[in-house]
């Protein structure tokens, strides 16, 4: 059986200095890895701002395409999907909300939308029902939602409404980048919580970017950390995490521990006293 999704030897270069220029800048270099089909996990890919991690998720969205290697879903290059059964097997879930919904048009009409055209809504009543049904996975409703504007909403609540857009389209993966950073940090173990449950009880795969070591530790299953376009380090999060090898790994996570969580990365505590004791901004 296939992989969900592989990534084979996949690297992107940009032309620095115009379309025209003959320099060029490696954003991504040689990643593979591969999410099974009947294992749902959540798979991280950690770096800071410049390690690649954002380019890697838009060439598995199929926003852009690889240089080199190859991306594929169920065994199938994404470059050969039509646009609509793409997005009806995969859905992203962006950095910030205010920005992936129009401010002049209702929340509501977006998931109608979504049940339409990439879910099986055969009309206005099931694309309620479907509408209903996901918002009530992120402990939201329709009831709640209907005919308010982005603005109305927090951008907790938002961010809850992006993942619901995104169920309705009942998905196999989910590619959420940076989905807690634009967040109150009370309400971010709430949303990566919401990602463990929607693995759990879904059976979803979420591949989840992220520079935060903390959220990282506690939900993920494996992980990459990426620098300069390059995996340094990959494995399974807490092992990796606990007792990195590479020196960037270690950097890293240095820089982000507190006194408290410091010993819960090294030993074999719950990752819940990491992400409650050290959230990042």
């Amino acid at each position: 059986m296939s992989a969900l999704l592989e990534l084979d030897r996949v690297s992107k270069s940009f032309s620095r200095g115009g379309l025209f220029s003959k320099q060029r800048v490696e954003a991504v270099k040689d990643v593979s890895f591969a999410l099974e089909p009947d294992k749902p996990e959540i798979f991280t890919v950690i770096g800071e701002s410049g390690s690649g991690k954002s380019t890697l998720a838009r060439m598995i969205l199929g926003i852009h395409a690889p240089s080199s290697g190859q991306v594929r879903l169920a065994g199938r290059d994404v470059a050969t999907y039509e646009r609509r059964a793409f997005m009806a097997e995969v859905q992203p879930i962006f950095q910030n909300p205010f920005e992936a919904f129009n401010p002049l048009k209702q929340l509501d009409r977006y998931l109608f939308m979504t049940a339409e055209r990439f879910g099986d809504a055969s009309g206005k009543g099931a694309a309620q029902a479907q509408a209903d049904e996901a918002l009530r996975q992120v402990g939201l409703s329709l009831a709640e939602i209907a005919g308010r504007f982005p603005h109305e909403l927090s951008g907790g609540q938002l961010q809850r409404v992006a993942i619901a857009r995104a169920l309705v389209a009942k998905p196999r993966l989910i590619v959420a980048d940076e989905p807690v950073s634009m967040v109150d940090a009370s309400l971010r173990m709430s949303i990566v919580n919401l990602f463990g449950r929607l693995r759990d009880q879904l059976g979803l795969s979420i591949v989840y970017i992220t520079h935060d070591l903390a959220t990282a530790y506690y939900i993920s299953d494996r992980l990459i950390i990426m620098q300069k376009g390059v995996v340094v380090e990959q494995g399974p999060a807490r092992a990796v995490l606990s007792a990195p090898t590479h020196p960037y790994s270690r950097q890293l996570r240095d820089a982000v521990l507190t006194p408290d969580s410091a010993g819960a990365f090294r030993a074999d505590h719950s990752p819940k006293a990491v992400a409650t004791s050290g959230d990042m901004p």
